[in-house]
C-alpha cells in the first residue's frame, strides 16, 4: 500500500536525498552507544578528520553494583558541528515555523537539571527530579527543548516548549514501575500536553495500565520507548521479542532507535509493533553539569525526539486531538520497514482523508536518509529549468527540419533562388 499523498506548505521539497553510508562520513560523532557505566566515562572521537573533536558518552544508567554512586562527570568539550540527526530531521527549516512555544513535555527519566544549559527557565522538576545523577534526563529535555544555548543548530525539536521533569528511575537510573505510574500520574494532574516516557519495563502493571488510559482520555499525547536498552553488545540477538510497557499500552505511540541509514542498531532488543522509528544513534546534546556536550544514543534518544515532534504538532495544530497528533506523526512519517520520524513534514503537511498505512502494510524497501535540502531545492529547480529549455531548442531543430525538407519536396524554394528548369 502507497502511502497517502502529501502537500506541504511553504517552500516545497522538490527533491529528498537518498544516502546511507554516505552519511556517516558526514557525522560529527561516531555511531556507537554510550556505555551504561558508572564515571569515569570514557572519551569517544568525532569522526570530522583525523583533528576532530572528542565528546565524553552519556550513560544510560550508572553500575548497580558499585558500592558509592558516582555521578556523571561534566564534559570540559563543546561540539562544534550540528550532528546528523538534527539534519535529518529538517530542525534549522522545522524552526521556522515553530518552536514549540506554548507546550508542556513531561519527561519521565532520571530527571532533569532546571539550570542546565538552554533550558533555564523552562523546567519544573517534581520531588527528587531535578537531581539528575546520571545525567540522561536532561541528556533528553535538550533534545526535546533544548535552545542550544551558545550553539543554534544544536538546540532541540521544540526550543520554545516548557519541560515537567519526572523521575521514573531510581538515582542510578534504573526504572520502577512505582515511579514510572506515579510520573504518569502526575503528569496528568499537571495537564501536560505531552508525555515522554523515557524508560521501558519488562512486565505488565495494572496500575500503570490504568495511569496511561487517564492520561490519554486527559487528551494527553504518550510516547514511549519500544524497548529498554539492551544489556550489552550482541545479547539481544538470542532473546525473542517481546512487548515492553507502558509502550504496549493501546494509544501509546511507540518509538525505536535508529542508524543514519534508517536500520536498528545492531543488537537492539526485538519487539513489535513499532510505530515510528527515530535517530538514536551519534546523538549531541548537554548534561546536568557544566556547559559541555556529550554524545549519547539508544531508544531513550529517539523517544524524545519523537515527544519533541509531537509538540512541535500540537504548537501549530492546538485544535487537534491526541489521536490526530499521532495520526500526523505516523502518516507523515518517510515510509520504510518501520516508518521514519519526519519532524518537519509532520509539522507541515496538509494531510487529506487518507488513513495512515494499516499496520503490516507493504513500505518502501530499502531506508533512506532526509536532509534538509533547500539549496538543492533551487540547484534542482534551475537544472529542470535548463533541461525543458534545451529539450524546447531540439524540438524546435527537429521540427523545422522536417518543415523544409516536406516543403522543397512541393517545389519551394527560398525567395530570390529562382525557378527550376521546366526542361
Amino acid at each position: 500500500m502507497r502511502p497517502p499523498e502529501r502537500r506541504t506548505t511553504g517552500r516545497p521539497r522538490t527533491a529528498r536525498l537518498l544516502y546511507g553510508a554516505s552519511l556517516a562520513a558526514a557525522l560529527v560523532v561516531p555511531l556507537a552507544f554510550a556505555p551504561a557505566q558508572a564515571a569515569p566515562v570514557p572519551r569517544t572521537p568525532a569522526a570530522d578528520g583525523a583533528k576532530g573533536q572528542e565528546l565524553p558518552g552519556m550513560p544510560t544508567a550508572l553500575d548497580p553494583r558499585a558500592e558509592a554512586v558516582a555521578c556523571t562527570p561534566a564534559s570540559k568539550e563543546q561540539a562544534k558541528k550540528q550532528d546528523w540527526s538534527r539534519q535529518r530531521l529538517d530542525l534549522d527549516r522545522l524552526h521556522r515555523h515553530t518552536t514549540g512555544s506554548g507546550v508542556t513535555v513531561a519527561l519521565i527519566s532520571t530527571g532533569v537539571d532546571p539550570g542546565a544549559e538552554g533550558l533555564d527557565g523552562r523546567v519544573t522538576a517534581q520531588g527528587q527530579a531535578a537531581d539528575d545523577c546520571v545525567g540522561q534526563g536532561t541528556f533528553l529535555a535538550g533534545l526535546i527543548a533544548g535552545t542550544g544555548g551558545p550553539t543554534p543548530r544544536l538546540a532541540g525539536v521544540a526550543p520554545g516548549a516548557k519541560i515537567l521533569a519526572l523521575r521514573g528511575t531510581d538515582r542510578r537510573g534504573q526504572p520502577d514501575p512505582a515511579l514510572v505510574t506515579a510520573a504518569v500520574r502526575a503528569a496528568t494532574t499537571a495537564e501536560a500536553d505531552v508525555i515522554a516516557v523515557a524508560v521501558a519495563l519488562p512486565r505488565k502493571d495494572r496500575a500503570l495500565t490504568r495511569a496511561v488510559a487517564e492520561a490519554r482520555k486527559a487528551g494527553a499525547v504518550v510516547v514511549a520507548a519500544a524497548t529498554p536498552e539492551p544489556p550489552s553488545r550482541g545479547s539481544a540477538e538470542e532473546m525473542p521479542s517481546r512487548t515492553y510497557w507502558p509502550a504496549g499500552e493501546p494509544g501509546v505511540l511507540t518509538v525505536a532507535d535508529m542508524l543514519p541509514a534508517g536500520a536498528r542498531p545492531d543488537g537492539a532488543l526485538p519487539t513489535e509493533g513499532i510505530d515510528l522509528a527515530a535517530p538514536g544513534a551519534g546523538v549531541v546534546s548537554g548534561g546536568p553539569r557544566g556547559k559541555g556536550h556529550y554524545l549519547g544514543g539508544g531508544v531513550a534518544v529517539a523517544t524524545a525526539y519523537a515527544a519533541g515532534a509531537a509538540a512541535a504538532v500540537r504548537a501549530t495544530h492546538p485544535e487537534a486531538s491526541a489521536d490526530a497528533v499521532v495520526r500526523r506523526l505516523t502518516a507523515t512519517a518517510y515510509p520504510a520497514d518501520i516508518p521514519q520520524l519526519d519532524a518537519y513534514a509532520a509539522v507541515t503537511t496538509v494531510l487529506g482523508d487518507a488513513a495512515p498505512p494499516a499496520a503490516g502494510a507493504e513500505r518502501a524497501a530499502d531506508p533512506v536518509a532526509v536532509r534538509d535540502t533547500s539549496d538543492t531545492d533551487r540547484a534542482t529547480g534551475r537544472a529542470v529549468l535548463f533541461v525543458l529549455l534545451g529539450s524546447a531548442g531540439v524540438l524546435s531543430l527537429l521540427w523545422a527540419g522536417f518543415a523544409l525538407t516536406r516543403a522543397r519536396a512541393r517545389g519551394w524554394r527560398p525567395a530570390g533562388a529562382g525557378t527550376p528548369d521546366q526542361g
